[in-house]
């Protein structure tokens, strides 16, 4: 009988799928079919779940094959984060898109994503503090006992290191093992060797421009053909946020959910203030906040659902190219450097709150001047070289409490609802991600406003 039930899910799944398709055929919008696998998904995993119970075999290894779907779409997307990164920064020194700019359109994307992430870290202390989350108790279970002894390992790790050392992980030392995302800090440090070889690059061109030709040409190639993979793959992402988010909502735990209810609710009002902050950045440079919604929806649901921001960043950057209108090159860097610096959500808003809620424990005011000023600059020095992958924000949380002296169990009390929260902290570290490179391509006159303000969906182009 478990067979036949685990049969039918399965096959519902199968239909659902088949109807995305049947949409894609009739040439329903890539945003309309992304949103309805979200709703659809998620009201399928609830009414799984509320059929069959959360912790029921048949879940379980419904589960199991659906996620050949859903992960197996993640999969293919962090595929592609290493070689899109390298390519798509060597690429803009080619095409000598950076090369007169670099060290400017660099320092605007990295003081942005900097100065972002010192924004989210203060709308976290206030979201803290209007919810009355300081000194908050927490219950710890067995799932909970796990994460602490877990995370114990990964704060003694991080403590054997010190802050030199830290700077020093985040620079390649074998580019091989880094391509291979080897370190938390892989991707970053492919970005600077990708930055030294396009600087090496231009160097050749002034001496010897044949050579220098020849090997823009292979660099200009072997993009194409990423990107090319990029597009098949950014094609499957209805499908894969039906299976990510049938499986998140029937596998869930909601009693978890409902006892957190306050610190869940306070997180989401954080994460909504400072996403209305980025609207309003985007309102300051004169462009419309509506058309920036509507064009980067369907990135955000994918963050979402996906709770990875590396994960998205194929179809970040592609966003931000075909339908914000971002420079090429300012669009790679901001992507590239979004993944691992000053996310808005991971790396500012969750430990900032983490931060309130414990000082009072042993015994600090965490609303004096002094201990705000202290922790906003721990946070935005932590934010550099957090990983894009799920994950990231219990390192960040771990990094800024360490450094601070303050009690790190709390990251694994929080363990049980991780996934709910982590979920908007994903899609609001995309958007800080896409709000740098729009406003970093308008102060620097190189954004296509015709293309940002043209009612047309070019984020993934059709597969021909």
């Amino acid at each position: 009988m478990e067979a036949f039930h685990i049969s039918l899910i399965i096959t519902i799944f199968v239909l659902l799928c088949a109807a995305l398709f049947y949409m894609q055929k009739k040439f329903v919008s890539f945003s309309k079919r992304v949103m309805l696998a979200l709703v659809v998904g998620i009201i399928y995993g609830l009414a799984i779940q509320f059929i069959y119970g959360q912790t029921s075999f048949i879940i379980s290894e419904s589960a199991e094959w659906i996620n050949i779907v859903g992960n197996g779409f993640i999969s293919l997307l962090r595929m592609l984060v290493i070689p899109l990164v390298f390519f798509a920064i060597l690429s803009a020194f080619t095409k000598s898109k950076l090369a007169n700019d670099f060290g400017k359109i660099g320092g605007l994307v990295i003081g942005m994503l900097a100065g972002t992430v010192a924004i989210a870290a203060a709308v976290g202390i206030f979201s803290a503090g209007i919810f009355g989350l300081e000194g908050m108790e927490i219950t710890q279970g067995e799932a909970e006992s796990v994460a602490i002894e877990s995370h114990g390992q990964k704060l003694d790790d991080l403590n054997a290191m010190s802050v030199p050392e830290k700077v020093v992980s985040m620079l390649p030392m074998n580019i091989f093992y880094d391509l291979t995302e080897a370190r938390s800090t892989s991707v970053i440090s492919v970005v600077i060797f990708a930055s030294i070889l396009g600087m090496a690059f231009m160097g050749v061109k002034r001496k010897e421009p044949k050579q220098a030709e020849m090997f823009a040409s292979i660099v200009e190639a072997i993009f194409t053909v990423v990107m090319r993979v990029v597009t098949l793959v950014l094609r499957l992402t209805p499908y894969g946020i039906l299976a990510l988010m049938t499986n998140k909502a029937a596998t869930s735990d909601l009693v978890a959910f409902w006892n957190l209810g306050k610190f869940i609710l306070a997180s989401y009002f954080a994460i909504a203030v400072m996403f209305l902050i980025h609207l309003l950045l985007i309102r300051l440079v004169g462009l419309n906040p509506l058309t920036y919604i509507k064009k980067i929806m369907p990135v955000l649901v994918f963050a979402f659902s996906s709770r990875s921001s590396a994960g998205t960043l194929p179809i970040n950057v592609s966003t931000q190219k075909k339908s914000l209108g971002v420079s090429e090159g300012i669009a790679d860097i901001s992507g590239a450097f979004g993944i691992t610096i000053g996310q808005n959500g991971c790396a500012g808003i969750y430990p900032a709150m983490l931060a309130i809620m414990v000082a009072p424990t042993v015994g600090i005011d965490p609303f004096t001047p002094s201990f705000i000023l202290m922790l906003l600059v721990t946070v935005v020095i932590g934010s550099f070289g957090i990983a894009g992958v799920g994950g990231g924000a219990t390192f960040a949380g771990l990094i800024v409490l360490s450094t601070m002296n303050l009690p790190v169990a709390i990251v694994g009390l929080l363990i049980s609802i991780e996934p709910l929260i982590d979920m908007a902290r994903t899609a609001l570290n995309v958007s800080g991600t896409m709000t740098t490179g729009v406003i970093t391509s308008k102060i620097t006159k190189q954004l296509d406003e015709e293309v940002y303000n043209s009612k047309e969906e070019k984020a993934v182009p059709e597969v021909v």
